[in-house]
């Protein structure tokens, strides 16, 4: 019995191409003129779609963005398609090229290193040039690690928001964090192992007691994920080394976690009374996860009121 996908052959015409489903062969056409978007596995390669791979066999060109991860999956598949590179460092000036093969009647796969192109890469910029020629797009949906991270964590997923990676920088981190904090929907995010102990820190100290899950390298041999309230999650990572790729997701706010108005104007007053304008703003902020631009501006009429100037 031959295995899934093995016992490729390709024919001498590049329209072409041979593979076995439960020892069936499927010959593949060359893929309609167009971009398309396809939906690669992120760990395990088994996780990849018969129409994928179909996709990929029959493009004439195949845009990614580290040829040589890719290679690795048309490799398993004994797929011969070409590769050229696009990325954040190359994107300004692949794109005009992609988009002048598109122009001849090329057909393009987009694929990432993982999952579901255009999420935190560059695709987006290359979908919406190929609409505005007036090329067709088309989604090949698959494997993507946000969604993957949501179903596991066991926490809900009526609404969520995908807010991609964190700033790197403290300060930023801490600013965007804040702006979070009132976002009434579960909140998945992306964040490396480097940063993973120091983001999850800033993200109990900002959100507050919050259920969450870190799902770890997802679909891999070393999958894992861990479960808990925020601060736990972060004292645990806070006392080991941890490497690989995160994705974390985290429990919308509670109604007692919300400060009325009343609250939140006590809280700045008490605040405006210590420390000056700009100062009474962070610490109200830090201690509600209310965004710092709708409390300053509550922050100055107080002040005003009170008879203060607006100093910083």
């Amino acid at each position: 019995m031959r295995p899934p996908f093995t016992g490729q052959q390709r024919s001498h015409k590049r329209a072409q191409w041979r593979y076995f489903v439960n020892n069936n062969p499927i010959d593949v056409e060359r893929l309609a003129p167009g971009l398309h978007i396809v939906a690669t596995p992120i760990g395990n390669l088994a996780d990849v779609t018969i129409r994928a791979l179909a996709a990929l066999a029959g493009a004439d060109l195949i845009a990614c963005e580290d040829t040589r991860i890719t290679r690795k999956l048309l490799d398993r598949y004994g797929i011969e398609a070409p590769l050229t590179p696009y990325h954040d460092h190359n994107a300004e000036k692949a794109r005009p090229a992609l988009l002048r093969r598109l122009g001849d009647g090329g057909a393009i796969a987009l694929v990432s290193d993982a999952g579901t192109p255009l999420i935190s890469d560059p695709g987006y910029k290359l979908v919406r040039a190929a609409l505005d020629a007036g090329h067709t797009v088309t989604a090949l949906p698959g494997p993507s690690s946000v969604l993957a991270a949501l179903t596991v964590s066991g926490l809900p997923t009526d609404q969520f928001l995908f807010a991609g990676f964190l700033p790197p920088k403290q300060a930023a981190r801490r600013s965007r964090i804040a702006e979070l904090a009132r976002v009434p929907c579960t909140i998945v995010l992306f964040e490396s192992g480097q940063r993973i102990a120091a983001t999850l820190a800033d993200l109990a100290a900002g959100l507050g007691h919050r259920e969450a899950a870190i799902c770890r390298e997802l679909t891999k041999l070393h999958e894992e994920v861990r479960r808990g309230d925020l601060d736990t999650l972060a004292q645990n990572c806070a006392e080991a080394e941890i490497r690989g790729e995160f994705v974390l997701v985290i429990a919308p706010p509670q109604a007692a976690e919300m400060p009325s108005a009343e609250d939140t104007e006590t809280l700045l007053r008490q605040a405006l009374s210590r420390v000056s304008l700009k100062d009474a703003v962070v610490e109200v902020a830090a201690a509600t996860g209310l965004p710092r631009r709708a409390l300053y501006q509550r922050a100055l009429a107080l002040a005003k009121e009170a008879g203060h100037g607006a100093q910083g």
